[in-house]
């Protein structure tokens, strides 16, 4: 079985209705049969701050999409801890010229500990660590 990361990107997509990215995302997600997700908490945190004052509707259909990603049993949803915080500040601080934001610094060091090569993003910054983008 295929197992990639999904950034914010694919979960912020399909629920922003200016988001063009939207319909091309779920019609990923529909062919996704042998695909495992791995996300972190941080993203999920990314995801709901995206939607924090959106209006009521959108934040509370991010809400139930966290919950449904908390609850599927093919998305590992990897913790957040404070050995992950540092090493992904780590990263922050060695990449100041790339503008990578903390949680991506954590996605990518998460992505390397589960040893995995593809995310589902549309954000240059994870090629830019030799990542394979998965909507390219």
């Amino acid at each position: 079985m295929r197992t990639v990361f999904a950034d914010a990107f694919y979960w912020i997509a399909p629920i922003n209705p200016d988001d063009d990215w939207g319909d091309r995302v779920l019609q990923f997600a529909e062919s996704t049969i042998n695909i495992s997700m791995v996300t972190t908490d941080e993203v999920l945190t990314e995801v709901l701050a995206f939607y924090a004052k959106a209006p009521r509707n959108l934040r509370f259909q991010a809400t139930v999409l966290v919950r449904a990603i908390l609850s599927d049993p093919t998305i590992r949803v990897v913790e957040q801890s404070y050995p992950s915080f540092l090493a992904g500040l780590e990263l922050y601080e060695q990449r100041p010229d790339n503008g990578y934001s903390l949680t991506d610094c954590i996605s990518m060091n998460t992505m390397r500990q589960f040893k995995l090569t593809e995310v589902l993003t549309h954000d240059k910054h994870f090629a830019q660590e030799g990542f394979a983008i998965g909507f390219e």
